[in-house]
């Protein structure tokens, strides 16, 4: 079923309904909001996951989708048979998990990124939307940056997508139209919930121990997104007409936020809800991260706007974890880092290392 409401500008159906999107990493924290958008929009997606975080968080929508349980670094041969276009999510998704294994970043964040690209050219796939990040405008100096800086990624994750955006990009010249989304940290519920990002670290830390660590005084900014925000955006991307698109990098932002200022949202949305919370300070981490990004490219040029502040996403998650025991929120597996090491504890072969987190 379509769409019937027109939502933060995209149309209210979408172009051709009739398609098949394959989603790599759709089990993800993304992903399990993206797909169930990309459902009702009218749209059969094909999903490729490792699921090293199980298949509950797909569970609402398991049974509307086609489920291809691989690699991104190995998929199999048909997984792109009768696509019509790709939407990347796949890879290691911050520093931490990108550190831990350099050489598996490598090859998930940017060897599979360019291979999935060939392949899509090599079956005359042209829509391939990938899923980069803000973190590549981390240590240019202070201001407000747009897509046209002259990044010079430092870290192993931000390097990774920087060499998957430039391969796809110079594939627009062979026919493939990549747009490159560079999402800034996201925050809100997903099915596939993580608390390892900033805005739910606060949130679960506010709820479990009643204090929140200022390192550094938390007067570093961050781009920050919610989820749903993050997943038109993507939709927008998909659905653009090739002349506005094609070879396009787009920063996908809400709003900055100093790292204080968040603290001191959530805090104080805890706090209406009778709980006491404190700020605390805490030491600087070894890698700071300050940067800002501009967002002006991707409401002008695919009218999208995100729209859902940091203040309202608090406030659905303290909803969705009313009466939940705190103590659960510590799971390993609500953050990535934590399940990766663990997983690796109890399957030390590389084969065995999670592609899709």
């Amino acid at each position: 079923m379509a769409m019937t409401e027109r939502q933060n500008g995209l149309s209210a159906t979408a172009p051709d309904p009739d398609q098949t999107i394959l989603v790599a990493g759709g089990a993800g924290y993304i992903g399990c909001v993206l797909v169930p958008r990309l459902l009702d929009r009218g749209y059969r997606v094909r999903l490729l996951d490792r699921f090293y975080f199980g298949e509950d968080a797909i569970a609402s929508f398991r049974d509307r989708v086609e489920v291809v349980m691989a690699d991104v670094r190995q998929i199999p041969d048909g997984a792109l048979d009768g696509v019509d276009g790709v939407i990347n999510l796949s890879g290691l998704s911050n520093d931490p998990t990108a550190e831990f294994d350099p050489e598996a970043n490598w090859e998930m964040n940017a060897l599979a990124t360019e291979t999935l690209g060939r392949q899509c050219l090599a079956r005359g796939i042209e829509r391939y939307v990938f899923a980069s990040s803000c973190s590549l405008y981390d240590g240019l100096p202070p201001g407000m940056h747009a897509e046209d800086a002259a990044i010079e990624p430092r870290a192993a994750y931000a390097t990774s997508k920087r060499y998957g955006e430039e391969k796809l990009i110079e594939m627009a010249e062979d026919g493939l139209c990549p747009v490159i989304l560079r999402n800034g940290t996201v925050y809100g519920w997903s099915p596939r919930m993580r608390f390892d990002l900033v805005v739910n670290t606060f949130v679960k830390d506010a709820l479990v121990s009643g204090a929140l660590n200022l390192h550094g005084g938390g007067w570093m900014w961050r781009p920050l997104v919610d989820v749903q925000d993050c997943a038109d955006a993507m939709i927008a991307a998909y659905e653009a007409p090739a002349e506005k698109a094609g070879g396009e990098i787009f920063n996908v932002v809400h709003s900055n936020y100093q790292i204080r200022e968040l603290a001191m949202i959530v805090a104080g949305s805890v706090q209406l809800a009778g709980r006491e919370v404190r700020l605390e300070e805490a030491p600087a981490p070894k890698l700071t991260r300050d940067y800002e990004c501009a967002n002006a490219k991707l409401s002008t040029t695919l009218g999208i706007v995100p729209r859902r502040s940091v203040l309202e996403s608090v406030t659905d998650m303290l909803e969705k974890l009313e009466g939940k025991d705190p103590a659960q929120l510590t799971d390993p597996h609500y953050y990535n880092i934590r399940w990766l090491e663990l997983l690796c504890e109890v399957r030390p072969a590389l084969d065995a290392f999670p592609a899709v987190l």
